[in-house]
Formats: C-alpha cells, sequence, structure tokens
C-alpha cells in the first residue's frame, strides 16, 4: 500500500492564492500597516518577539524580551524571533522595510493555508466544501487582519497546525515509516513556534493510533520514529536553554507571569495588562533584579497561592474565560446597547462552527472526531490563563471548513430535502 493520495489541487487555485496575496500587501499599504510605532521605543512592533528580534539584529543572541540587557531569555519559542531578528538585521530594526517583509511573510504563511484546508475538507466532507472552504479562507477579511496586523507567530501557527491536522489524516492508512518521520518533524518545527499546539498532540495520536489498528496497521514503530524526530528537532533548543539557565527548561519559561496575568486579587477572566513588566516599572525592575527564572517562578508562586485561597473564584472565572474565547473578548464602550455587536459575529461564527461539528460527529464524517478533538484540547491553557481573539485564530482553518459544510447542509436540504449527500461517510470513533 502507498501513501494515500491528494486530489489536484483546481485549476482556479492558479488565480486564487495569487490574488489573495495580492489583496493582504494591498491592505497593508491601504491601511499603513507597514508604520512603526515609534511610542515606547516601538515596543508594540512584535512586542516581546520585536524586542527579542532586536537582541539577535545586534548581535546579542536571544536575549532581553522587554529592552535593557536583561540576559538570556526563553521568554518566547524561538522559531519566529530568529526570523524577526534575520529579517531585522538585512532591511533594519524597526523600519518600514522589515515592516513590509514581515508582514508579506505573514500574508503568504497565510495564502498557503489554502492549500492544507483543501485537501483536509476534501478528505472529509467532499470537493465542494473543500472549493468553499479554501475560497472562504483566501478571501475573508476577518483572516487578512492576523496577516497585517499582528507580526507575532499567529500566521504561521495555522499552517502547520493545518499541516499537521491533514498529516493525521493521511497516517490513517499511510503504511512505511515515512508519514510518521514527517509528522515527528513538523510538530517539532510547529512547537517551536507556538508551544500550545501540545495540547493536541496526544488526543491526535490517540486518534492516529484507533484509525490505523481499525485498519490492522501496526503503530508503535512509527509512534517511536515520531517521538525520536520530534525531540530530535526539538534537542537543540533545550540544549541551549539547559546551558544559558544551568536548569532544565523546556520552550519557554514564562508560564508563571501568563498564569498571574489571568488570576489575582482582580481577576475578572481577562488579562491583567498592568502587571506586565513593560507597562508597570516595578514589574520591570522585578524582573531585572532577579532574573527570568526567578520572576517566573514568583510570579507562578503568587498566582498559584491565590487559585488555592480561591478555588471556587477561580473556578468561576475559568469558566467566563471560555465563554470569552469562543464568544470573543469584550471591550470597553460608551454604548448603552445591550449587546456588544464588535464581538457578536465572533460569536456567531463559534456558534456555527461548533453546531457544524456536531451534524458532523452526528453523521459519523470522516476525520469528525478528530475536529472535536482540536476544539476540546487546543484552547484548554487559554480557559486557566486568559482569552485573546487572536488565541482561536490558529484553529480557525478548521473551523471554516465546518462552518462550510453546515451552511452546505443547510443549503442542500433546502434546496432539495430528498437529495442524497455524495461527500464520504464512515465510522469513526474516538
Amino acid at each position: 500500500m502507498a501513501r494515500p493520495s491528494r486530489p489536484a489541487l483546481p485549476r482556479f487555485f492558479l488565480w486564487l492564492l495569487p490574488l489573495s496575496f495580492a489583496l493582504q500587501v494591498a491592505t497593508i499599504g491601504a491601511f499603513h500597516q507597514y508604520r512603526t510605532r515609534p511610542g515606547d521605543d516601538n515596543f508594540e512592533f512584535g512586542w516581546e518577539m520585536g524586542r527579542v528580534a532586536r537582541s539577535i539584529a545586534l548581535g546579542n543572541g536571544f536575549s532581553s524580551p522587554y529592552g535593557g540587557d536583561t540576559g538570556p531569555t526563553a521568554w518566547e519559542p524561538p522559531l519566529y524571533p530568529y526570523l524577526m531578528g534575520g529579517v531585522f538585521r538585512i532591511f533594519g530594526i524597526y523600519t518600514h522595510a522589515s515592516a513590509w517583509i514581515l508582514l508579506s511573510i505573514n500574508s503568504l504563511f497565510t495564502t498557503l493555508t489554502c492549500i492544507p484546508i483543501f485537501w483536509i475538507a476534501h478528505r472529509t466532507f467532499g470537493e465542494r466544501i473543500a472549493v468553499w472552504s479554501a475560497a472562504s479562507w483566501a478571501l475573508c477579511p476577518y483572516v487578512w487582519y492576523w496577516s497585517v496586523h499582528w507580526i507575532w507567530d499567529t500566521t504561521f501557527t495555522p499552517l502547520v497546525l493545518a499541516c499537521l491536522f491533514l498529516l493525521a489524516l493521511e497516517l490513517q492508512e499511510w503504511p512505511g515509516w515515512q508519514g510518521w518521520a514527517i509528522f515527528g518533524a513538523l510538530y517539532g518545527v510547529g512547537a517551536l513556534a507556538n508551544p500550545t499546539m501540545l495540547a493536541f498532540l496526544p488526543f491526535c495520536g490517540l486518534w492516529i493510533w484507533r484509525q490505523r489498528y481499525k485498519r490492522g496497521l501496526s503503530s508503535l514503530g512509527g509512534i517511536v520514529l515520531a517521538s525520536i524526530v520530534f525531540f530530535l528537532v526539538l534537542t537543540p533548543w533545550v540544549v541551549r536553554n539547559y546551558e544559558v539557565f544551568g536548569r532544565f527548561v523546556f520552550l519557554r519559561d514564562d508560564f508563571g507571569l501568563q498564569f498571574r496575568l489571568g488570576n489575582g486579587p482582580y481577576a475578572d477572566g481577562l488579562l491583567m495588562p498592568y502587571l506586565q513588566p513593560n507597562l508597570n516599572r516595578l514589574e520591570f525592575e522585578k524582573f531585572q533584579r532577579m532574573g527570568e527564572l526567578a520572576y517566573a517562578d514568583s510570579c507562578k508562586r503568587m498566582a498559584f497561592d491565590w487559585v488555592r485561597e480561591h478555588p471556587a473564584r477561580f473556578a468561576v472565572i475559568s469558566l467566563k474565560r471560555f465563554f470569552y474565547y469562543w464568544n470573543g473578548v469584550p471591550r470597553a464602550t460608551s454604548s448603552l446597547a445591550p449587546v456588544d455587536f464588535r464581538t457578536s459575529a465572533f460569536l456567531a461564527t463559534s456558534a456555527l462552527a461548533l453546531w457544524g461539528l456536531g451534524r458532523a460527529v452526528r453523521q459519523k464524517r470522516p476525520g469528525a472526531w478528530l475536529f472535536a478533538g482540536l476544539a476540546l484540547t487546543y484552547p484548554t491553557v487559554y480557559y486557566f490563563v486568559f482569552p485573546h481573539a487572536r488565541y482561536r485564530h490558529p484553529i480557525e482553518p478548521e473551523l471554516i471548513i465546518l462552518i462550510v459544510f453546515l451552511l452546505s447542509e443547510v443549503g442542500r436540504r433546502t434546496a432539495s430535502p430528498v437529495h442524497a449527500d455524495s461527500a464520504p461517510r464512515q465510522q469513526d470513533p474516538v
């Protein structure tokens, strides 16, 4: 048995992909997104990743996430800051040219995500859903927002996660070792960009094993190989962290601060930005004085002490964070309207996607439980830290597929209630 075949991309991709990329680049120019943010020494241009990239470009290595000279850091995962650092070194630090290049790279990542979206949707729901899903992603202004506005890994992560999702679907019936090696390597690269995607790994691995078991394919050797390759990809960064910190640091070390930013005496389910070292001089002085690891440990201790003393409050605000993750984070407004319409579209897309997911599971569509596992696992950490609209973006490709599937079902039933659906169906238990 050979590697599972993928359908050829439709001819309209020859104009869809260039059009999507061109529209995103045009948006950068039209809305002046290439302009740097001179306030606070351009900190809002890439935030902590931008500061680390500046250090890299200046020859000071991966260090100083808040400015000054605070020494080596693992405050952020390494992949995107090194990309930014390379661009800064060639095109200048915090220059318009660097902004154009980085935002164009983000736009390219978004454009390329159309390809795995098409193949995922084709494999799970059929060609018609695949075509509309890819086109919806390519031409959706909300998707472009993250490309042209955020200099972060926000567009790279959805591309990698969609590729991993596609690989998982193919590994159901992919014999040999190549697929497992690619899966392990790609997951390692993804973790170096955004460790949050590791939340999906256990479910994803179990789902692949279950599907292969049903087909009589062995998985143990492949799992071992994928694990070896995965850790080989991560090893240079882990070794580097041990050498500069003198202790084991897996991928990043800022969890203590992130947990404190969402949990404390004034926590209400949202980010408490006034505790961030870039906005709070006392916190920055503590960061400088204590050092990165000790500061993170101190933040974690304070947050966990508060959680232990207020478990009921922690449970309530965690439920609120769950709601805000799918509803959208409320913003300050002077309006007296009872509904914040700025988040209503966000909530609507979440509701449609989850409705489509439920329908796919009930119909036992291929891969339905893999979609469910992604929706269940990926957001989990944000329910206990704090939500942000961009934290949903890495799973938007799969959510768009589910929305298109749901809308096509509604349209099909409206047009012809007795029409038989030609999309694939099969048993797909967890």
